[in-house]
């Protein structure tokens, strides 16, 4: 039986997935493809956030929401700079991970009674919502630097930055009370 497992997994990773027709052929494609996923993403979570902050009942993550809700509507912002910079009009594609990260959002602050215990489930979800953008922004850069867009670059790193912040000044909120109030 090994065997045959073996044998029909090499048979199913070794064949390649056709291109799609509007497919990206190079670099630059594949970077704005990923500007206008992660356009949908920040557009999304704008109104995501606000659901989020409603629910949260500690003081301390309500701020901490609101405080990324006005960066957040920045980085849309930063983000309709980099494709006006490129000669593009911002154009957002659904970012499907995005969305996913916000379905289980909801699903937590749907699944959670009002409380210790949601505040912690909606850390949670921020923060994986959280180091999704590090990833996406920090692809983006390494991106951007290779292409030389100097000014994607910068926002792009602006918006890395702030994102960072937010992730750990999650933890620190989670760390400090939330999550042993939770217990």
């Amino acid at each position: 039986m090994a065997t045959t497992t073996k044998s029909t997994a090499k048979k199913t990773t070794s064949r390649k997935t056709p291109a799609k027709k509007d497919a990206a052929k190079e670099l630059k494609d594949l970077f704005e493809d990923g500007l206008k996923d992660i356009y949908w993403a920040e557009k999304a979570l704008v109104k995501a956030l606000a659901k989020m902050q409603k629910n949260a009942t500690n003081e301390k993550l309500k701020n901490a929401i609101a405080q990324h809700l006005i960066e957040t509507e920045e980085h849309v912002s930063r983000l309709e700079e980099c494709f006006e910079s490129m000669g593009r009009k911002a154009q957002a594609k659904k970012c499907d991970a995005m969305q996913g990260l916000l379905d289980e959002a909801e699903s937590i602050i749907k699944e959670t009674e009002p409380g210790t215990v949601r505040d912690a489930g909606i850390i949670a979800a921020s923060q994986k919502v959280e180091h999704y953008e590090i990833a996406t922004y920090g692809t983006l850069a390494a991106f951007a630097k290779i292409l030389d867009e100097k000014t994607s670059l910068k926002n792009l790193l602006a918006t890395l930055k702030e994102e960072k912040q937010c992730d750990e000044s999650l933890t620190k909120l989670a760390d400090t009370n939330l999550n042993s109030k939770a217990k």
